[in-house]
Protein backbone atom coordinates (compact mmCIF):
# COMPACT_ATOMS: atom_id res chain seq x y z
CA UNK A 1 0.00 0.00 0.00
CA UNK A 2 1.32 3.34 -0.98
CA UNK A 3 1.79 5.72 1.96
CA UNK A 4 0.10 9.33 1.59
CA UNK A 5 2.78 12.03 0.12
CA UNK A 6 3.23 15.60 0.42
CA UNK A 7 4.51 17.76 -2.35
CA UNK A 8 4.48 22.00 -2.64
CA UNK A 9 3.33 23.45 -5.22
CA UNK A 10 2.86 27.05 -6.08
CA UNK A 11 -0.11 29.45 -6.51
CA UNK A 12 -0.46 32.69 -7.61
CA UNK A 13 -1.71 35.34 -4.98
CA UNK A 14 -5.47 35.63 -6.56
CA UNK A 15 -5.53 31.84 -6.94
CA UNK A 16 -4.54 31.66 -3.24
CA UNK A 17 -7.77 33.99 -2.56
CA UNK A 18 -9.68 31.65 -4.81
CA UNK A 19 -8.72 28.81 -2.57
CA UNK A 20 -9.09 30.75 0.76
CA UNK A 21 -12.78 31.62 -0.54
CA UNK A 22 -13.45 28.29 -1.64
CA UNK A 23 -13.96 28.89 -5.22
CA UNK A 24 -10.92 27.06 -6.75
CA UNK A 25 -10.97 23.04 -6.28
CA UNK A 26 -8.72 22.13 -9.16
CA UNK A 27 -5.66 23.24 -11.19
CA UNK A 28 -4.24 22.43 -14.39
CA UNK A 29 -0.73 22.11 -15.51
CA UNK A 30 1.01 21.05 -18.80
CA UNK A 31 2.49 17.53 -18.94
CA UNK A 32 5.88 17.50 -19.32
CA UNK A 33 6.12 15.14 -22.16
CA UNK A 34 2.86 15.21 -24.48
CA UNK A 35 1.49 12.10 -25.28
CA UNK A 36 0.78 11.31 -28.89
CA UNK A 37 -3.05 10.06 -28.41
CA UNK A 38 -5.51 9.66 -26.01
CA UNK A 39 -4.45 5.84 -26.18
CA UNK A 40 -1.46 6.63 -24.79
CA UNK A 41 -3.10 7.91 -21.30
CA UNK A 42 -4.33 5.50 -18.99
CA UNK A 43 -5.52 5.10 -15.53
CA UNK A 44 -4.88 4.67 -11.74
CA UNK A 45 -4.78 1.02 -10.56
CA UNK A 46 -2.70 -1.49 -9.29
CA UNK A 47 0.02 -2.27 -11.06
CA UNK A 48 -0.92 0.10 -13.82
CA UNK A 49 0.79 2.83 -15.43
CA UNK A 50 -1.04 6.18 -15.89
CA UNK A 51 0.53 6.76 -19.42
CA UNK A 52 0.50 3.88 -21.31
CA UNK A 53 2.65 4.30 -24.09
CA UNK A 54 6.51 3.73 -22.99
CA UNK A 55 8.17 6.63 -24.78
CA UNK A 56 6.28 9.50 -22.89
CA UNK A 57 5.49 7.06 -19.70
CA UNK A 58 9.27 7.88 -18.81
CA UNK A 59 9.37 11.08 -18.12
CA UNK A 60 5.60 11.49 -16.99
CA UNK A 61 5.78 8.06 -14.80
CA UNK A 62 2.92 9.23 -13.21
CA UNK A 63 1.30 12.99 -12.29
CA UNK A 64 4.22 14.71 -10.37
CA UNK A 65 1.43 16.26 -8.03
CA UNK A 66 0.68 12.63 -6.57
CA UNK A 67 -2.63 10.46 -6.64
CA UNK A 68 -5.58 10.77 -4.95
CA UNK A 69 -5.00 11.05 -1.17
CA UNK A 70 -1.79 12.54 -1.57
CA UNK A 71 -1.57 15.70 -0.12
CA UNK A 72 0.04 19.75 -1.65
CA UNK A 73 1.09 22.58 0.89
CA UNK A 74 0.90 25.71 -1.07
CA UNK A 75 4.17 27.74 -1.66
CA UNK A 76 3.06 31.13 -1.97
CA UNK A 77 4.40 34.97 -1.00
CA UNK A 78 5.42 35.67 1.82
CA UNK A 79 7.19 37.69 4.39
CA UNK A 80 8.33 37.49 8.53
CA UNK A 81 7.80 40.94 10.21
CA UNK A 82 11.26 42.81 11.56
CA UNK A 83 12.29 45.43 13.11
CA UNK A 84 14.20 48.47 12.00
CA UNK A 85 17.87 46.43 12.41
CA UNK A 86 16.21 43.72 10.27
CA UNK A 87 16.03 41.29 13.21
CA UNK A 88 12.60 39.09 12.95
CA UNK A 89 10.14 39.80 15.34
CA UNK A 90 7.43 38.02 16.56
CA UNK A 91 3.58 39.21 16.90
CA UNK A 92 4.33 41.10 20.32
CA UNK A 93 7.64 42.73 18.27
CA UNK A 94 9.33 40.50 20.67
CA UNK A 95 13.12 39.74 18.36
CA UNK A 96 13.44 36.36 17.01
CA UNK A 97 16.67 34.99 17.41
CA UNK A 98 17.43 32.18 15.35
CA UNK A 99 14.82 29.76 14.25
CA UNK A 100 13.02 31.77 11.96
CA UNK A 101 9.47 29.86 12.24
CA UNK A 102 8.39 31.84 15.28
CA UNK A 103 8.94 35.19 13.44
CA UNK A 104 5.44 36.89 12.69
CA UNK A 105 4.52 36.08 9.29
CA UNK A 106 2.40 37.64 6.57
CA UNK A 107 1.36 36.63 2.94
CA UNK A 108 0.72 39.00 0.27
CA UNK A 109 -2.66 37.22 -0.92
CA UNK A 110 -4.36 38.12 1.89
CA UNK A 111 -2.98 41.76 2.12
CA UNK A 112 -4.29 44.91 0.58
CA UNK A 113 -2.13 47.81 -0.68
CA UNK A 114 -2.68 51.09 1.02
CA UNK A 115 -1.42 54.42 0.90
CA UNK A 116 1.99 55.40 -0.06
CA UNK A 117 2.24 51.55 -1.20
CA UNK A 118 2.41 50.28 2.23
CA UNK A 119 0.92 47.00 2.79
CA UNK A 120 -1.97 47.07 4.88
CA UNK A 121 -2.22 43.76 7.15
CA UNK A 122 -5.50 42.91 8.38
CA UNK A 123 -6.14 43.38 11.86
CA UNK A 124 -8.18 39.51 12.30
CA UNK A 125 -7.43 36.70 10.34
CA UNK A 126 -7.22 33.08 11.08
CA UNK A 127 -3.47 32.90 10.02
CA UNK A 128 -2.44 35.80 12.48
CA UNK A 129 -3.49 36.80 16.13
CA UNK A 130 -5.77 39.88 16.66
CA UNK A 131 -3.89 42.96 16.43
CA UNK A 132 -3.90 47.12 15.70
CA UNK A 133 -3.44 47.82 11.87
CA UNK A 134 -0.50 47.21 10.80
CA UNK A 135 1.80 48.52 7.57
CA UNK A 136 4.45 46.97 6.20
CA UNK A 137 7.03 48.15 4.03
CA UNK A 138 9.70 45.45 3.70
CA UNK A 139 10.20 42.94 0.80
CA UNK A 140 8.17 39.95 0.12
CA UNK A 141 9.94 36.20 -0.49
CA UNK A 142 8.75 34.92 -3.72
CA UNK A 143 6.56 31.51 -3.19
CA UNK A 144 9.14 29.78 -4.58
CA UNK A 145 11.65 29.95 -1.57
CA UNK A 146 8.42 29.56 0.83
CA UNK A 147 9.73 26.79 2.99
CA UNK A 148 7.01 23.71 4.44
CA UNK A 149 6.73 25.27 7.95
CA UNK A 150 5.81 28.51 6.49
CA UNK A 151 2.93 27.14 4.37
CA UNK A 152 -0.94 28.08 5.63
CA UNK A 153 -3.11 26.14 2.91
CA UNK A 154 -2.75 21.84 2.84
CA UNK A 155 -5.09 20.23 0.06
CA UNK A 156 -5.70 16.76 -0.19
CA UNK A 157 -5.84 15.42 -3.88
CA UNK A 158 -9.43 14.25 -4.43
CA UNK A 159 -9.23 12.99 -8.06
CA UNK A 160 -6.44 12.77 -11.30
CA UNK A 161 -6.78 12.75 -14.67
CA UNK A 162 -5.40 13.75 -17.89
CA UNK A 163 -7.20 16.14 -20.82
CA UNK A 164 -6.83 18.28 -23.70
CA UNK A 165 -6.77 22.17 -22.05
CA UNK A 166 -9.70 23.04 -24.21
CA UNK A 167 -12.02 19.81 -22.94
CA UNK A 168 -12.55 21.87 -20.09
CA UNK A 169 -16.64 22.45 -19.59
CA UNK A 170 -18.06 25.80 -17.34
CA UNK A 171 -18.41 23.77 -14.17
CA UNK A 172 -14.30 23.19 -14.33
CA UNK A 173 -14.21 26.65 -15.51
CA UNK A 174 -15.76 27.96 -12.49
CA UNK A 175 -14.01 25.53 -10.43
CA UNK A 176 -10.36 26.80 -11.60
CA UNK A 177 -11.16 29.81 -9.31
CA UNK A 178 -11.97 32.39 -12.54
CA UNK A 179 -14.02 35.40 -12.15
CA UNK A 180 -17.07 36.65 -14.08
CA UNK A 181 -18.61 39.73 -14.67
CA UNK A 182 -21.86 39.45 -13.02
CA UNK A 183 -24.69 40.82 -15.51
CA UNK A 184 -23.97 38.47 -18.77
CA UNK A 185 -26.93 39.16 -20.59
CA UNK A 186 -25.63 42.90 -20.47
CA UNK A 187 -22.07 42.04 -21.33
CA UNK A 188 -22.37 39.60 -24.01
CA UNK A 189 -19.28 38.26 -25.07
CA UNK A 190 -17.29 41.12 -24.40
CA UNK A 191 -14.35 40.64 -22.07
CA UNK A 192 -11.04 42.19 -21.09
CA UNK A 193 -8.11 41.40 -18.84
CA UNK A 194 -6.86 43.06 -15.78
CA UNK A 195 -3.71 42.70 -15.07
CA UNK A 196 -3.07 39.37 -14.20
CA UNK A 197 -6.63 38.75 -12.83
CA UNK A 198 -9.29 37.73 -15.84
CA UNK A 199 -12.51 38.43 -16.20
CA UNK A 200 -15.60 37.41 -18.89
CA UNK A 201 -19.34 36.94 -19.03
CA UNK A 202 -18.49 33.35 -20.20
CA UNK A 203 -16.49 30.88 -17.76
CA UNK A 204 -14.60 28.95 -20.63
CA UNK A 205 -13.46 32.31 -21.97
CA UNK A 206 -12.31 33.60 -18.27
CA UNK A 207 -10.39 30.62 -17.91
CA UNK A 208 -8.68 31.14 -21.28
CA UNK A 209 -7.39 34.30 -20.60
CA UNK A 210 -6.31 33.59 -16.98
CA UNK A 211 -4.42 30.37 -18.73
CA UNK A 212 -2.93 32.81 -21.40
CA UNK A 213 -1.67 35.26 -18.91
CA UNK A 214 -0.03 32.53 -17.36
CA UNK A 215 1.38 30.64 -19.78
CA UNK A 216 1.25 32.77 -22.89
CA UNK A 217 -0.47 34.50 -25.47
CA UNK A 218 -0.48 31.04 -28.02
CA UNK A 219 -0.63 28.65 -24.73
CA UNK A 220 -4.62 28.25 -24.85
CA UNK A 221 -4.55 27.42 -29.03
CA UNK A 222 -1.39 24.98 -28.58
CA UNK A 223 -4.46 22.83 -26.53
CA UNK A 224 -2.03 20.74 -24.70
CA UNK A 225 -2.33 17.82 -22.43
CA UNK A 226 -3.12 18.84 -18.67
CA UNK A 227 -3.09 16.96 -15.50
CA UNK A 228 -6.16 18.26 -13.78
CA UNK A 229 -5.71 17.54 -10.16
CA UNK A 230 -9.03 18.11 -7.83
CA UNK A 231 -8.31 19.05 -4.34
CA UNK A 232 -10.08 19.96 -0.86
CA UNK A 233 -8.86 22.18 1.24
CA UNK A 234 -7.61 20.06 4.73
CA UNK A 235 -6.52 21.45 8.18
CA UNK A 236 -2.75 21.25 8.32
Amino acid sequence: MNSIKERPILFSAPMVRAILEGRKTVTRRVVKVQPRSKADIGSYGLGQPFIRNTDVAKPNPECPYGRPGDRLWVRETFALLGNEDGACVDWDDHIIKGDERNAARIYRASCAVGDYGLWMIPPTADWKPDTEEIHYEGTWRPSIFMPRWASRILLEITDVRVERLQDISDKQAMAEGVRLYADHAALGDWYHVEGKETYSADPRKSFELLWSSINGADAWDADPWVWVVEFKRVSP
